[in-house]
Order: structure tokens, then sequence, then C-alpha cells
């Protein structure tokens, strides 16, 4: 198709591919909660990627369409998306990005009711977060993953989530928040 000289010649002037320009517009519908536009940006980007063989944007591309795909309940499809950004990340090497997408596919997974594949991601993340030391992240985990465990009709787990938490906090002395997850324990405990 010939240009037509419609595009900003400013954007044209920076050196970025019309996938890159797609891409970025793709955020800005996002951004705007317009995620009909952000899709097919994000689509043309994708496809413009792939004529480029840009490997990261490929990923960024999919990785988005798999956000705005979970965002309409579209499971499938977004989980999808999630394994091939998955793939690619795991061929470049990009571990970050990897533990990154297991957090989006863990909480499409328990949003969509499949709580057994949910726990199991989740309780990698814990590990992944316990391995790079980082006790907010697994505090926070922990928390989802007790709703993960109710929602899946296990309460005593749920509980064990608190408790860990809460043992947690008191190790850097919190007091207050280790008190507090102690006493969400006893109460799915206690209605159990």
């Amino acid at each position: 198709m010939k240009d037509l000289g419609l595009q900003n010649q400013e954007q044209k002037q920076e050196g970025k591919s019309q996938a890159r320009l797609d891409y970025e517009a793709g955020l800005e519908f996002l951004k705007n909660k317009e995620t009909a536009q952000a899709a097919n940006m994000f689509h043309n980007a994708l496809i413009g990627f792939e004529q480029e063989k840009d490997i990261n944007g490929i990923a960024n591309a999919t990785d988005k369409l798999g956000d705005i795909c979970a965002e309409r309940r579209d499971f499938d499809k977004a989980s999808q998306h999630y394994d091939q950004v998955i793939s690619i990340c795991q061929d470049q090497g990009d571990s970050i990005s990897v533990f990154s997408i297991d957090k989006k596919k863990a909480k499409l997974h328990a949003d969509c009711g499949k709580h057994e594949e949910a726990i199991n991601l989740y309780l990698d993340i814990i590990d992944q977060y316990n391995a790079m030391r980082n006790p907010q992240g697994t505090v926070d985990t922990l928390e989802t993953l007790a709703q993960v465990y109710v929602d899946a009709g296990k309460r005593e787990k749920a509980a064990d989530c608190y408790r860990t938490a809460a043992s947690i906090h008191e190790k850097y002395k919190h007091k207050r928040h280790a008190e507090d997850f102690m006493k969400r324990a006893d109460e799915l405990v206690a209605h159990a």
C-alpha cells in the first residue's frame, strides 16, 4: 500500500518502524481504556514485528494481546498468548519476564476457576520470591493464594497461608500485620 503521508512527520523522523509506532499507539489506546482499538494496534504491531524478526517486539505485542484477552475473559486465547511469550522469553534466557508472565497466568487460572493450576503456579511464584529474598512479594502472593484456596474450598490451606504470612511479618517485627494475618487464619478455621 502506498504511504499516503498521513503519519505525523515527527514520528517518522524518530526512526521508529511502523510496528513500533503501532505498538506505542496500542499502549495509548490501552491507557485510555479503548481495548478494541488497542487490540487492533497490537495485532498490527505483532505482524510488523514478525516481518522485522524483532523477537522482543513480538513478545511485547503478544503479551499485551494476552492482557486484553484476559480482561475480556477470553481465558483460552489469553493463555495461548502468554504461553507464546513464555516460550520466547525462555529461548532468550529472560527468567524475569517468564516470572512476570507466570504471575499473569496464575491470576488467569484463578479468574477462570482453574484452582489447581493457579495454586501450582502461585506456589512456584512463592518459591521465586523466596529465592529473590523478597518477603513483601512472598506475603502478597500468600495472601492471593489464600483466596484461591478459599475459592477452591480448602479453608485450612488458606489459613496456613495466612499463618505463614504472619510468621514473615513477625520475623520483621511487624506485630500489627502479624496479628491481622493470624486473626484471618483463625476466622477461616472457625467458619470451616
